[in-house]
């Protein structure tokens, strides 16, 4: 449980350290049980969802050690996990099944959880293992998948992210070609295939839609470094964005954040690359039309961020959320404040240019209380927020220290 306190700032400058994807970690962490050997993961970022995943892993018959910044896993033997707790907390859990299916031919597990902004529900995830081969039984919250797995063609009605990577864990030691078609197209997908290349895998069309992976006997420990993360380098430019700043975002990938930043752009914000990272600088001052969509498109994780953002911008400001039913439950907290915002099912309409005036806050889900943060040094007053859930900590390391390097009001109470 924390809470944070957060004060009218002005204008940000200077620079920070964009650390490494909770999105990209996650899912590398669960790649390790792919093999017996060692696998070293540099740069990892102190979350509590890394540390939930690590007590997954340890369930699942894994040692893991840190060795300063560096995870080392070394699944020797893997077995049904046995952390119920953290496979119904969190939702990236889910990703053991497919290594441990391919692994050991079983995968007894409870159904995940995560934050509240959808169903979320991971059948695509089954019926791609089922065209592998697999038999799926579900009974009391417990799903049972077995089999020996096969290559095989694979269309996803959705480009789901966890999905795809689930399958293309699984894939690696099916046996055959397996082809993902309507694959999730993501950095971070991109960041696991590469690292499972380095176990040994063969993979061809990474980063596109369409996902060829070989099947072969047993994959190697590798040694690697995942992608920076694309939300957080964001979340700072917006905050940065919203008070006029000058920011260097080192170790940012532009790249990753295209969407984002010709919004921004669009708004008034100029950016410039150069060897340490992404600059930019000015104020967002021209309202925006936002649409969530899989990538490249807009990211859904960035939409209560940037539009805490359009409150501060005259004019109306649209956004359509298209990924999760359920992702406005921050509307109401900055309505709170003084945001003047009307939801529409699936639409949300900003007037924006009003101010707005420091009040006590919940958090409500990890990119809801980022986003909550920032409506703090916007406002007027002094501002709480209560994060009981402690959703901060689950995805950004140590984001209201980053802002505080920039000059932001921000401060973390006992």
């Amino acid at each position: 449980m924390a809470d944070y306190r957060m004060c009218h700032s002005p204008r940000l400058s200077g620079e920070v350290w964009i650390g490494t994807a909770k999105n990209a970690v996650l899912p590398i962490m669960a790649a390790a049980l792919l093999t017996g050997e060692e696998c070293v993961i540099r740069r990892m970022p102190e979350l509590t969802d890394v540390r939930h995943m690590e007590e997954l892993l340890e369930s699942c018959g894994a040692k893991t050690a840190r060795q300063q910044d560096a995870a080392v896993i070394r699944a020797a033997a893997v077995q049904n996990p046995t952390a119920d707790e953290r496979m119904r907390s969190m939702r990236a859990s889910v990703l053991v099944m497919g290594p441990l299916l391919a692994r050991n031919g079983e995968c007894v597990c409870s159904m995940p959880g995560g934050c509240a902004i959808g169903q979320r529900p991971i059948d695509l995830h089954l019926k791609g293992l089922q065209k592998l081969g697999a038999r799926v039984e579900m009974e009391g919250g417990q799903i049972r998948v077995s089999g020996k797995l096969q290559g095989a063609n694979i269309y996803l009605d959705f480009p789901s992210v966890g999905a795809t990577e689930n399958l293309v864990m699984a894939a690696t030691l099916a046996k055959g070609m397996t082809r993902i078609e309507n694959a999730a197209k993501e950095p971070e997908i991109a960041d696991l295939c590469h690292f499972l290349t380095a176990m040994g895998a063969r993979i061809a069309g990474i980063g596109t839609n369409n996902l060829m992976v070989e099947g072969v006997e047993m994959l190697h420990g590798a040694e690697y470094t995942p992608i920076p993360d694309r939300i957080e380098a964001g979340t700072l430019a917006c905050a940065a964005a919203m008070t006029e700043g000058s920011v260097l975002l080192q170790n940012a990938r532009s790249d990753h954040m295209r969407a984002l930043m010709f919004k921004l752009a669009e708004s008034g914000v100029i950016f410039q690359e150069d060897a340490k990272g992404l600059r930019l600088r000015g104020k967002a001052k021209r309202p925006m039309e936002v649409r969530t969509l899989s990538y490249p498109g807009f990211p859904t994780d960035m939409q209560a961020v940037l539009m805490t953002v359009t409150t501060q911008i005259n004019g109306l400001s649209v956004f359509l959320e298209t990924i999760f039913e359920n992702r406005f439950m921050h509307v109401v907290e900055l309505v709170r404040m003084g945001a003047h915002i009307r939801v529409e099912g699936q639409l949300a309409l900003v007037q924006g240019g009003k101010p707005l005036t420091g009040a006590t806050l919940q958090s409500t889900d990890l990119r809801a209380a980022a986003a909550m943060m920032l409506a703090g040094i916007a406002a007027q007053g002094e501002t709480l927020l209560h994060d009981p859930a402690d959703h901060l900590m689950r995805g950004y390391e140590g984001l209201e220290r980053k802002l505080q390097l920039l000059g932001a009001d921000v401060h973390k109470q006992a």
